[in-house]
């Protein structure tokens, strides 16, 4: 699974209402209802927001009645925004992979949902990221922290990154930006120079850190 598709302003403004009347009412409002708040006089584009919602993979239809919408992943109540938290899921290595010295892909797989503010959120296409590699001291990142990634972000110098580099997840900060791409490791030896023959992609910028409790000993 990858990143949701950002969405278009007017479907932002139907997402953001079934989240905030179902907090508030406990039921969806109807097509009608929906257009009224909105402004929206045609029930046919109201309708046709809602399919795309569920093309996008933000709700799910029941009929395609809107009454019937199903918010995937939340659990809050008003203000707030479903967050997917995706986890990194490495490929088994199979021997004759290993002998033929292919290299090891990864895919992100979605773990759970987790519901925040949302005006701590920088977009709807946002998600969390389990962080599963070492420590970066120059972000203050520790293993399994979760990475508010912004896949719209603009990436500034030293912003962390989240790149897909010849079929692996990687978190770096970027040191240089241009026709070459510098990305920071543990060491200068470690460091990634990306050009446009590369086999790589920029999943988006790291615009949080969360950290969970941790439990301690006595």
């Amino acid at each position: 699974m990858t990143t949701r598709a950002p969405l278009t302003p007017a479907e932002r403004a139907v997402y953001h209402l079934l989240i905030d009347h179902l907090a508030e009412h406990t039921f969806q409002p109807s097509v009608r209802e929906i257009g009224r708040q909105l402004r929206i006089p045609s029930t046919k584009t109201v309708t046709d927001l809602l399919a795309s919602l569920e093309a996008k993979g933000y709700v799910r239809r029941g009929g395609g009645r809107s009454r019937g919408v199903v918010l995937l992943g939340f659990a809050g109540g008003v203000g707030t925004i479903p967050v997917p938290v995706m986890r990194i899921s490495t490929e088994a290595v199979t021997e004759a992979a290993s002998a033929a010295d292919r290299p090891v892909s990864d895919t992100l797989v979605l773990s759970h949902h987790l519901t925040m503010d949302r005006s701590l959120v920088p977009s709807e296409e946002s998600f969390l990221l389990v962080h599963g590699g070492a420590a970066i001291p120059s972000h203050a990142v520790r293993p399994d922290d979760l990475l508010l990634v912004d896949p719209s972000g603009r990436a500034t110098d030293s912003a962390l990154l989240v790149v897909r580099v010849a079929g692996r997840t990687e978190v770096r900060p970027l040191l240089e930006r241009g026709v070459i791409l510098r990305l920071g490791g543990a060491t200068e030896r470690d460091e990634l120079r990306l050009g446009v023959r590369d086999d790589y992609a920029v999943l988006g910028v790291v615009a949080g850190v969360i950290r969970p409790p941790r439990a301690t000993g006595p």
